[in-house]
Protein backbone atom coordinates (compact mmCIF):
# COMPACT_ATOMS: atom_id res chain seq x y z
CA UNK A 1 0.00 0.00 0.00
CA UNK A 2 2.76 2.06 1.05
CA UNK A 3 4.34 1.73 -2.65
CA UNK A 4 1.05 2.62 -4.77
CA UNK A 5 0.87 5.79 -2.21
CA UNK A 6 4.51 6.88 -3.38
CA UNK A 7 3.75 5.78 -6.84
CA UNK A 8 0.48 8.12 -7.03
CA UNK A 9 2.46 11.17 -5.11
CA UNK A 10 5.28 10.77 -8.07
CA UNK A 11 2.74 10.47 -10.70
CA UNK A 12 1.05 13.74 -9.29
CA UNK A 13 3.88 15.92 -9.18
CA UNK A 14 4.70 14.73 -12.63
CA UNK A 15 1.16 15.57 -14.29
CA UNK A 16 1.57 19.13 -12.44
CA UNK A 17 5.30 20.09 -13.59
CA UNK A 18 4.95 18.69 -16.85
CA UNK A 19 2.97 21.36 -18.13
CA UNK A 20 5.28 23.77 -17.33
CA UNK A 21 7.43 21.57 -18.80
CA UNK A 22 6.77 22.22 -22.35
CA UNK A 23 4.83 25.06 -22.34
CA UNK A 24 8.37 26.81 -21.85
CA UNK A 25 9.93 24.23 -24.70
CA UNK A 26 7.38 25.91 -26.55
CA UNK A 27 8.00 29.63 -26.00
CA UNK A 28 10.31 31.48 -28.93
CA UNK A 29 13.89 30.76 -28.18
CA UNK A 30 14.20 34.29 -27.98
CA UNK A 31 18.16 35.48 -27.62
CA UNK A 32 19.45 32.52 -29.29
CA UNK A 33 21.07 32.44 -32.55
CA UNK A 34 18.82 30.70 -34.54
CA UNK A 35 20.67 28.99 -37.40
CA UNK A 36 18.91 28.28 -40.66
CA UNK A 37 18.43 24.36 -41.28
CA UNK A 38 19.83 23.99 -45.12
CA UNK A 39 22.50 22.90 -46.94
CA UNK A 40 25.55 25.37 -46.72
CA UNK A 41 25.96 27.17 -50.22
CA UNK A 42 29.46 26.85 -51.28
CA UNK A 43 32.54 27.76 -51.55
CA UNK A 44 31.54 29.90 -48.70
CA UNK A 45 31.12 28.46 -44.62
CA UNK A 46 28.58 31.45 -43.59
CA UNK A 47 24.72 30.18 -43.02
CA UNK A 48 22.10 32.46 -42.68
CA UNK A 49 21.30 33.10 -38.80
CA UNK A 50 18.09 35.06 -37.07
CA UNK A 51 18.63 36.23 -34.22
CA UNK A 52 15.32 38.33 -32.34
CA UNK A 53 15.44 39.61 -28.80
CA UNK A 54 12.09 39.84 -26.42
CA UNK A 55 11.84 43.64 -27.63
CA UNK A 56 11.59 43.00 -30.83
CA UNK A 57 15.19 43.99 -32.01
CA UNK A 58 16.48 41.72 -34.52
CA UNK A 59 19.47 41.05 -36.79
CA UNK A 60 19.22 38.82 -39.93
CA UNK A 61 22.31 36.84 -41.10
CA UNK A 62 22.11 36.48 -44.87
CA UNK A 63 24.35 34.43 -47.23
CA UNK A 64 26.52 37.20 -47.83
CA UNK A 65 24.39 40.03 -45.94
CA UNK A 66 23.41 41.26 -42.53
CA UNK A 67 20.96 43.28 -41.82
CA UNK A 68 18.24 44.41 -38.83
CA UNK A 69 15.50 43.94 -38.21
CA UNK A 70 11.60 44.28 -36.07
CA UNK A 71 9.86 41.18 -35.47
CA UNK A 72 6.55 41.05 -33.95
CA UNK A 73 5.50 37.62 -31.95
CA UNK A 74 1.78 37.05 -31.35
CA UNK A 75 1.40 33.43 -30.18
CA UNK A 76 2.04 31.56 -33.35
CA UNK A 77 1.72 34.78 -35.94
CA UNK A 78 5.11 36.43 -36.68
CA UNK A 79 5.61 39.50 -38.49
CA UNK A 80 9.30 40.59 -39.59
CA UNK A 81 10.25 43.88 -40.73
CA UNK A 82 13.47 44.49 -42.26
CA UNK A 83 15.77 47.36 -43.20
CA UNK A 84 16.78 47.35 -46.66
CA UNK A 85 19.85 45.18 -48.13
CA UNK A 86 23.05 47.23 -48.05
CA UNK A 87 24.32 47.69 -52.16
CA UNK A 88 27.98 47.69 -50.33
CA UNK A 89 29.33 44.17 -49.37
CA UNK A 90 30.59 43.33 -46.30
CA UNK A 91 34.07 44.63 -45.84
CA UNK A 92 35.47 42.07 -43.93
CA UNK A 93 34.11 38.53 -45.46
CA UNK A 94 35.51 35.07 -45.73
CA UNK A 95 36.18 33.34 -49.83
CA UNK A 96 33.34 32.82 -51.51
CA UNK A 97 30.91 34.71 -49.25
CA UNK A 98 29.52 36.87 -51.62
CA UNK A 99 29.47 35.00 -54.96
CA UNK A 100 26.40 36.54 -57.30
CA UNK A 101 24.43 33.52 -56.45
CA UNK A 102 24.77 33.85 -52.54
CA UNK A 103 24.02 37.89 -53.44
CA UNK A 104 20.67 36.40 -55.18
CA UNK A 105 19.92 33.96 -52.40
CA UNK A 106 20.00 36.76 -49.83
CA UNK A 107 17.08 38.79 -52.26
CA UNK A 108 15.19 35.71 -52.55
CA UNK A 109 16.14 34.81 -48.83
CA UNK A 110 14.89 38.57 -47.36
CA UNK A 111 11.82 38.69 -49.45
CA UNK A 112 10.53 35.15 -48.01
CA UNK A 113 11.20 36.58 -44.52
CA UNK A 114 8.97 39.28 -44.39
CA UNK A 115 6.25 37.27 -45.84
CA UNK A 116 6.61 34.62 -43.03
CA UNK A 117 3.14 35.10 -41.09
CA UNK A 118 3.03 32.26 -38.62
CA UNK A 119 5.69 29.96 -36.99
CA UNK A 120 5.52 26.62 -34.84
CA UNK A 121 8.15 24.31 -32.99
CA UNK A 122 8.76 21.12 -35.06
CA UNK A 123 11.13 18.13 -34.65
CA UNK A 124 13.16 20.81 -32.30
CA UNK A 125 13.09 23.32 -34.68
CA UNK A 126 11.25 26.99 -35.53
CA UNK A 127 9.60 26.76 -38.39
CA UNK A 128 8.64 30.27 -40.08
CA UNK A 129 5.73 29.61 -42.31
CA UNK A 130 4.83 31.83 -45.31
CA UNK A 131 4.90 31.48 -48.97
CA UNK A 132 8.23 29.33 -48.39
CA UNK A 133 8.33 27.34 -45.10
CA UNK A 134 12.05 27.65 -43.62
CA UNK A 135 13.30 25.96 -40.96
CA UNK A 136 15.69 27.53 -37.83
CA UNK A 137 17.65 25.19 -35.18
CA UNK A 138 19.03 26.59 -32.29
CA UNK A 139 23.09 27.89 -32.98
CA UNK A 140 25.05 24.71 -31.22
CA UNK A 141 28.44 26.71 -31.19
Amino acid sequence: MRGLLTAFRVAALLTLLLPGAFAAERAFPYGQELLLDAEPMRPGKRMPILTIESNGDARIDLWCRTIPARVELFESAIRIESGPLPQELPAMQSTGQCTPERIQADEQMLAALTKVTAWRWEDGGVLLIGPATMTFRAATN
